[in-house]
């Protein structure tokens, strides 16, 4: 029973968010069927957001192959997933125990502390556990220590990080009624400083003027189609018709299968979206539940493409710049003695885009390039950084991708081994 709590209940995003919208539709005591509807309708809107993401990865892991077979790059392409599944035969247990303690710390500290989010991004919450997990256990420290530590530290994570963004999520969606709960947040945080410094927020990336016979171009899924297209064509021409057609399209022609994962990965965008926006519609009010009777003032922390419709714009370029970025760190990381980092164009994609996004709202158009520029390359030389101390538990392979997860990583590592516990 415990198991089945921590790994098929805690451990998925969708149910763990739909408890909390139930929770606070039955503390607000709203009617049975609002209470039905709000919840699948919240659980439906994460599916969604996964099931977009789904589509998107797997338009994106065929445009990787394309890009490898292309440029014949040889590095470590940073996963999440990949490294928490190789390392749950190590810190299955730790990891499981962090993550349930860790949410009860994040609900107290929200309770009892001035930083009043509630961190709801399920998933992320398992990779930060997992990191957690690992570090401390190479820092020399099991059992019911690393369990205590490791909770707190992940509370500390699911507050402190979504209140440093707070003051540019107000910027972005004209209101406080949730905050951003993703550990990239020091990409974001980063973009939109150096989108204030070097933009102008009143030139915005929306107001963008497209001449009329370009007008097509104002629609979001049209835009992302024709440029991935672009990108996708490009990159097919470079790895070659035989490879393509003998390993990936499964003998369909080249151009046009390239084509059609072009359009794969706008309709992956468009999903999510869809997704986000039923998701916002319905965990903000039924979060208010929880809200007023738990833990008062809390906001919901929610997932990085909740900022996505707000600039929709934004994101494309937010995209572009971050895997310009990491293209051109690879030409870099070598002469500082670390391992290749690949550009995934997942993370760039998710943590690129709404990097943009914040760079946009402190900076304008230059603030979104600058910004996410800055982005993709803190999330290629910190998992480089990263993947030198994960190595020594025989994680070399792959190392965690976004921002949040290096930092936190290594500033444990630091202090561990500047108190002398490794």
């Amino acid at each position: 029973m415990l198991d089945i709590i921590m790994k098929d209940i805690l451990g998925t995003p969708s149910i763990l968010v739909g408890l909390f919208a139930l929770v606070g539709l039955l503390l607000q005591r709203k009617q049975t069927a609002d209470v039905v509807s709000g919840t699948l309708k919240t659980v439906m809107g994460f599916i969604i957001i996964g099931a977009g993401a789904t589509v998107l990865t797997g338009s994106l892991d065929i445009f990787s192959n394309m890009f490898d077979k292309a440029f014949n790059v040889a590095g470590v392409i940073p996963n999440n997933e990949a490294i928490v599944a190789a390392a749950q035969s190590k810190f299955g247990t730790s990891t499981a125990l962090i993550m349930v303690f860790g949410m009860i710390a994040n609900i107290l500290l929200a309770k009892f502390t001035r930083f009043k989010y509630i961190f709801l991004t399920g998933h992320h919450t398992l990779f930060m556990a997992c990191l957690i997990a690992a570090t401390l256990s190479i820092g020399g420290l099991q059992g019911v220590p690393l369990v205590l530590i490791g909770s707190i530290l992940l509370g500390l994570c699911m507050v402190l990080f979504p209140a440093l963004l707070q003051p540019y999520v107000r910027q972005i969606t004209r209101s406080d009624d949730f905050a951003i709960g993703h550990f990239g947040t020091i990409g974001y945080f980063v973009s939109a400083k150096v989108g204030k410094i070097f933009g102008n927020k009143e030139k915005t990336t929306e107001q963008i003027k497209v001449p009329q016979s370009l007008g097509f171009l104002r629609d979001t899924s049209v835009a992302v189609s024709l440029t991935m297209t672009i990108f996708f064509l490009v990159v097919a021409l470079f790895a070659g018709q035989e490879y393509i057609e003998s390993t990936l399209s499964g003998g369909s022609n080249f151009i046009v299968f390239s084509f059609i994962q072009a359009i794969t990965f706008a309709a992956g965008v468009y999903i999510i979206l869809a997704g986000v926006r039923m998701l916002i519609a319905e965990i903000v009010p039924a979060f208010k539940g929880i809200a007023d009777k738990v833990a008062p003032d809390t906001k919901p922390a929610l997932d990085c493409p909740t900022v996505f419709p707000f600039a929709p714009n934004a994101v494309i370029i937010g995209f572009l710049f971050s895997f310009i970025a990491g293209l051109l760190s690879m030409f870099f990381l070598p002469l500082l003695g670390l391992k290749v980092i690949v550009p995934g164009l997942v993370p760039h994609f998710f943590t690129g885009a709404a990097a943009g996004v914040f760079g946009n709202a402190t900076g304008g158009r230059r603030g979104a390039m600058a910004g996410a520029f800055c982005n993709g390359l803190i999330i290629s030389f910190i998992p480089a950084l990263l993947l030198v101390f994960m190595g020594d538990v025989g994680f070399e392979g792959t190392t965690f991708g976004d921002s949040d997860f290096g930092v936190v990583g290594i500033l444990i590592l630091m202090i561990m081994k500047l108190l002398g516990l490794s």
